[in-house]
């Protein structure tokens, strides 16, 4: 288990990470999520002996990572998949890695397959493409049959199929009872593959939940009501204290009463119903819910703002 009380880090005048505790578990998913510059990446690092905290404390195990015996053994990690000498092969990044740790040779030869490499083990990592050096820091990762792993943005430069891969060997690997910890900026991934999610901004944390109570606790409940008298049925949802916003010619989008209450708001008035649904929202719109105030570095929208355009001399 990963465990931080209090963890905190400064950079000067700059607070990164401002008072975590939290605990990520065995046996499940945990997604970390959080704006850029929220401090997910100092958290990590924190967590791997990188960065030493200014105050509080994390453990792996109960122990600090500088205290592991064997922490290839202990933990894997992939935060950085450009870390890699380009002028090695894929199997002498490996074998070099597992040298250090007293790994067996075999082992090498087992994560390449295990992360589709087995065919350019021997080429320079140079060569790679963006998604081939994400598998091989994935691979450096799993050298060691660790419980604990950590992932930051494992998916980048992946194609579908491997993105589902990364999706299915993280679950696999939570199944079999390990720590599984991973940052990611892709909200549809999150909410496909984590159990639970740790969601920070500027340096604190704002959620600590399931993914369907983050979802839950950060969106509002909607209907979608479909009827032919739709134009009677609205005033009638909005006496009720609801919110009603047309969608179509038939369709009303109501929000602040429950499918039952609508339901019974048409029966009572003799209105016909041709759709009543529940609107579940996705785990993106509850996150841009939640951190729209954590957000450090807001882009404008392209034609809010005019550009002076200065005409060139002629």
């Amino acid at each position: 288990m990963i465990e931080a009380v209090g963890l905190t880090k400064r950079y000067g005048d700059r607070l990164a990470v401002d008072q975590l505790s939290f605990a990520v578990r065995p046996g499940q998913v945990t997604g970390f999520l959080g704006p850029n510059g929220a401090g997910k990446s100092t958290t990590m690092r924190m967590i791997l002996g990188l960065d030493t905290p200014t105050s509080g404390a994390v453990t792996i195990n109960g122990r600090p990572f500088a205290a592991l015996d064997n922490p290839m053994r202990e933990v894997g990690a992939l935060l950085d998949a450009k870390a890699i000498h380009g002028g090695r092969s894929a199997y002498n990044h490996l074998w070099c890695l597992a040298q250090t740790n007293n790994l067996p040779k075999r082992r090498v030869a087992e994560v390449l397959e295990l992360v589709g490499l087995s065919e350019v083990a021997r080429k320079r990592s140079k060569g790679f493409s963006l998604g081939m050096g994400q598998r091989l820091g994935i691979a450096s990762a799993l050298l060691g049959d660790p419980k604990v792993l950590m992932f930051d943005e494992p998916v980048n430069g992946l194609d579908p199929e491997g993105i589902r891969w990364i999706r299915n060997l993280m679950r696999a690997l939570a199944a079999e009872g390990r720590t599984v910890f991973v940052s990611s900026h892709l909200m549809s991934e999150m909410e496909n593959t984590a159990d639970r999610l740790l969601v920070i901004g500027r340096g604190r944390m704002i959620a600590d939940c399931t993914v369907q109570e983050f979802i839950d606790q950060n969106s509002e409940l909607a209907v979608r009501v479909s009827s032919p008298e739709g134009g009677a049925l609205a005033p009638l949802l909005r006496a009720a204290g609801a919110a009603v916003v047309p969608d179509g010619d038939s369709t009303l989008l109501v929000t602040g009463l429950g499918m039952d209450r609508v339901g019974d708001i048409a029966f009572d008035n003799h209105l016909r119903l041709h759709e009543l649904a529940p609107l579940q929202a996705s785990l993106e719109q509850a996150y841009m819910e939640l951190t729209k105030d954590s957000v450090e570095y807001h882009a404008a929208v392209p034609g809010s703002h005019p550009v002076a355009v200065k005409e060139s001399a002629r």
